[in-house]
C-alpha cells in the first residue's frame, strides 16, 4: 500500500488490508488533523480493501466529521462500489459523482 498526497487530498494504492491498516490509519489521521475543509481520498490506485481497511476508512469518516471536515471518496473502483452498496456505507459516506447502484455490474 503507498500514500502519497497532502492535508488536502491522498492517493491511496495498493491493498489496503490489515498489514497496511496501522499505517494507513496514521497517514490518514495526520491528514485530518493538519487540514481543514474537505478531504479528497483518491481511490483509483486500489486494488483491494478488506474489512479492516474499510473500517480505516470508516475512522477517518468519523475523524473528519469531529474536526468539522469531510472526507470525500474519489475515483472509487467498482467492486469497492459494490461493496460500499452492499453495506450501505454509500449512504454515509461522501462520494464523489456518487454511486448508482442500479448501474453496478453484478457479480
Amino acid at each position: 500500500m503507498h500514500i502519497r498526497g497532502d492535508h488536502a487530498e491522498l492517493v491511496v494504492g495498493g491493498r489496503l488490508d490489515v498489514r497496511s491498516a496501522a499505517d494507513a490509519r496514521t497517514v490518514l489521521h495526520s491528514a485530518v488533523d493538519d487540514g481543514a475543509g474537505d478531504l479528497v481520498l483518491n481511490l483509483t490506485e486500489l486494488d483491494s480493501w478488506d474489512a479492516t481497511g474499510l473500517g480505516v476508512i470508516m475512522g477517518a469518516h468519523r475523524r473528519a466529521g469531529r474536526a468539522g471536515r469531510r472526507l470525500v471518496l474519489r475515483g472509487v473502483p467498482p467492486q469497492m462500489q459494490r461493496l460500499l452498496v452492499a453495506t450501505r456505507l454509500h449512504r454515509i459516506l461522501a462520494i464523489e459523482g456518487g454511486i448508482a447502484a442500479d448501474s453496478l455490474p453484478r457479480v
